[in-house]
């Protein structure tokens, strides 16, 4: 019903078929002269409705007998006279609501003067009880130091008198047995005489508490109770943790030393790869028993580089915060290489997951085929799709299309800035059924996706699909990020008159060439441009369906 053309809004409705050829256009389009989407809508409202009666009198014109042959013209002319008493009427309308609102604000303005007046009496009345009671306080503290007063000096008179009784029992004593009692009683003297041991100072008390900070502790002060860090960051640290605690307990971070690290590098590096994705999983030591008993694979050095850069990150606070003298896991040296490639789907692949049976509890197979969909005609990242919102399927220059964008409002934004795009919606995915999606009081395009304890949306799907392609017998090198992988690759291998800043631009990468113009100009890229790049992707193999509800 609304749309933008620049800044302005205007009203767009669809003309009923029996009217069509009267009025010679399929729809009506009215500018609303109006930036302000709030205004824009009241007055799409009012005019949806007049509208519609404008239609009900022209069904009546055409179908009622006339003494007068009406004509398309005819039509027309009451159409075009009917618009211009709308906005005559609208204005009116407006400017009575204008008066309305000014007496309004006349009428608050007279209550809030009135109620003003009504303050300034109040305090006019309490203003004598109030220097009464401040000189009642000031009498009181003055008689409270009285007594302080009194009170230490009688506290040093007492204090006196004991050191007086206890020098005469000390002589009394040395009178009557200054034989038998030599030996205790310098003892005693010397007891007596031996100045308070001296309170321990300030750094030493601070270096007890660091050493009583465990490591866990630490963490939850410094990383997983900072709102600023990330979701995948919270959910990283404790995973480290968690193995680091298991490996060698809770320590005290002073006690943790370069040793330490090595220790946990060299335990790290012997972690079977698959470690931590079952729920019966062997306790650390007995994993790296167990993979090398059995040859397993052990997770790359990109992993253990992880773990080490997270506890790189908690140090680098405790060495600014003087807690601790260094950091023990800063300059170590990892085998990055990747193990595994990732890599496109190839057509008998494609045809193979068109194929298979999607079992998971609570995500359905509708949701399952609309996300392998948009993966494979978008080439969309996996948190991507999973953050889609209803509102972010807009109409732009006539072509319906994905939106990505941040949402702060979720605490979900792109993987960077090139990630904020748009991306024309595939005919072949509208055909599928994508639009169906679309509900009004649904918030998430896909609203079954479940979000982890951690905060990431889509994990639960990303674990299901990596069991659905092991369940195919599919290599490693297959996964869901390779949907992307596909659609870049296709794209590239086009006999096309493609740019590669447009294939950059739907695929939310920085642009290649980094001159002046695709710095700046990327943003006005044509949406036909882009639509083009994406109608290009073919699957013959792939024939997901998308069930209907």
């Amino acid at each position: 019903m609304l749309r933008i053309v620049g800044s302005q809004y205007y009203f767009r409705r669809s003309v009923p078929l029996d009217l069509r050829s009267w009025l010679s256009r399929s729809e009506v389009s009215h500018p609303l002269k109006t930036s302000s989407k709030l205004l824009a809508r009241q007055k799409a409202a009012l005019l949806y409705a007049k509208t519609g009666q404008c239609f009900e009198e022209i069904r009546r014109m055409t179908t009622e007998p006339t003494s007068k042959a009406l004509t398309a013209t005819d039509i027309i002319r009451f159409y075009e006279q009917f618009v211009r008493d709308w906005e005559n009427y609208h204005n009116v309308r407006l400017e009575e609501e204008e008066a309305k609102h000014k007496a309004e604000m006349a009428q608050q303005l007279l209550q809030t003067k009135a109620y003003i007046q009504q303050v300034d009496n109040f305090l006019d009345i309490i203003a004598g009880h109030f220097e009464q009671t401040d000189a009642f306080l000031n009498g009181l503290k003055q008689t409270q130091a009285l007594n302080t007063a009194v009170t230490k000096t009688r506290e040093g008179m007492l204090r006196d008198e004991i050191a007086g009784l206890r020098k005469l029992i000390v002589d009394i004593k040395a009178s009557s047995s200054a034989i038998a009692s030599a030996p205790a009683l310098a003892a005693e003297e010397r007891q007596e005489d031996e100045p308070p041991q001296a309170l321990p100072s300030p750094a030493q008390e601070n270096r007890k508490k660091a050493k009583a900070q465990t490591i866990s502790a630490m963490a939850q002060r410094f990383i997983l109770n900072d709102a600023s860090k990330s979701a995948d960051t919270i959910k990283g640290t404790k995973t480290t943790l968690d193995l680091f605690i298991e490996a060698f307990g809770d320590l005290p971070v002073s006690q943790v030393t370069g040793t330490t690290a090595g220790d946990f590098h060299d335990l790290l590096l012997g972690l079977p790869a698959t470690h931590g994705k079952s729920k019966n999983r062997l306790p650390i030591r007995d994993a790296v028993k167990s993979a090398k008993e059995h040859g397993l694979e052990t997770v790359s050095g990109k992993t253990v580089k992880n773990h080490f850069s997270r506890l790189s990150s908690l140090w680098s606070v405790l060495v600014q915060r003087e807690i601790v003298a260094k950091n023990p896991w800063a300059q170590w040296s990892f085998n990055t290489t990747k193990k595994t490639e990732r890599r496109c789907w190839t057509d008998e692949e494609l045809s193979l997951l068109t194929q298979a049976q999607w079992e998971h509890r609570g995500i359905s197979r509708r949701t399952y085929a609309g996300m392998v969909n948009v993966a494979l005609y978008t080439g969309l990242r996996l948190g991507e799709i999973c953050n889609l919102r209803g509102q972010d399927i807009e109409n732009i220059q006539g072509v319906a299309c994905f939106h990505v964008r941040p949402h702060p409002e979720d605490g979900w934004s792109p993987k960077s800035a090139a990630g904020t795009r748009v991306v024309p919606i595939h005919s072949q995915l509208i055909k599928s059924g994508i639009m169906s999606f679309l509900k009004p009081e649904q918030h998430f395009l896909f609203p079954d996706l479940p979000t982890s304890s951690e905060g990431v949306r889509g994990a639960a799907f990303g674990q299901a699909f990596s069991k659905l392609k092991t369940k195919l017998d599919l290599p490693a090198e297959i996964t869901f990020h390779s949907f992307r992988h596909t659609v870049s690759t296709k794209l590239r291998n086009q006999n096309a008159s493609f740019r590669e800043l447009w294939i950059d631009r739907i695929l939310g990468h920085e642009a290649s060439h980094r001159s002046q113009g695709t710095m700046n100009y990327t943003s006005s890229i044509d949406v036909q441009n882009l639509k083009s790049v994406i109608e290009a992707l073919e699957f013959s193999t792939f024939r997901l369906d998308i069930p209907e509800i």
